[in-house]
């Protein structure tokens, strides 16, 4: 790989007393790749991606952000992260404004730069219409692109994402692909999902984990068995199927 190594997995490894929930996941992201985390329910692409932001403690192993190491580095690797889980910690009570505004001062960005970057990541997440409106009473939609213009505020080298697409109308679906395929072109991104469309539509390279193994690392192209995405996701997970304790073990985490 010529381009710098901006998110690494050194044999993650996550242990809930005899329970795997993921174990010895290793893989190497560039500077500008956009990665779809696949994988069924409770297969651990939760629990890996809150070890790699540093959000959850490997059992074994270590995660590295644009070459900072997590656990020991962990300010320093945070200031070149935005991280969008899935249910993103927004308050209520606030509005979009005054939640950037508040993540931007925690981050300590320039104060005579906050307001423009709040309006462009407005303008950018089409959040101009509700920017003072509460957050508690916006669509769930809504909400997730207000999580994601608080992942991108302070202008990140690194953007990990987990389901982000979750609860978006199609034609916001679609917007939020040709953001990605923008933000793409100089950041990277690590896109978890159970959708196989997504992966269609914006990555350039797949990983696909199952009952917490890596068990495909390659381009979209590869993953397809006789023209279908589907049938090969089927193949590589349904000979583990997903069990209760697996799902129940992911949403804890």
């Amino acid at each position: 790989m010529t381009e710098p190594i901006m998110i690494e997995a050194r044999d993650l490894s996550k242990f809930y007393g005899p329970f795997v929930a993921v174990e010895r996941v290793r893989f190497a992201i560039p500077r500008g790749q956009i990665v779809a985390f696949l994988g069924p329910n409770g297969a651990g692409k939760t629990t890996t991606m809150k070890m790699l932001t540093g959000y959850l403690a490997p059992s074994e192993g270590s995660a590295r952000i644009a070459g900072l190491d997590v656990r020991t580095e962990r300010i320093a690797a945070s200031q070149r992260l935005g991280y969008l889980p899935e249910n993103g910690p927004l308050y209520p009570d606030m509005t979009p404004g005054e939640l950037l505004r508040f993540f931007g001062e925690a981050r300590e960005l320039p104060a005579g730069d906050l307001p423009g970057r709040i309006r462009e990541m407005a303008s950018m997440c089409a959040l101009e219409e509700v920017l003072e409106k509460p957050i508690g009473k916006l669509s769930r939609g809504l909400r997730q692109r207000v999580g994601l213009a608080q992942a991108l505020l302070h202008d990140p080298d690194v953007l990990i994402m987990d389901e982000p697409t979750s609860g978006l109308d199609p034609n916001q679906i679609r917007d939020f692909r040709t953001n990605i395929r923008r933000l793409g072109a100089n950041k990277t991104v690590l896109i978890s999902t159970h959708i196989l469309r997504e992966v269609e539509a914006v990555a350039d390279r797949v990983l696909l984990v199952n009952r917490g193994r890596l068990v495909f690392d390659g381009v979209p192209a590869d993953l397809e068995r006789n023209g279908s995405l589907e049938e090969t996701f089927y193949e590589l997970t349904s000979e583990a199927p997903e069990t209760a304790e697996a799902e129940v073990a992911e949403e804890a985490a």
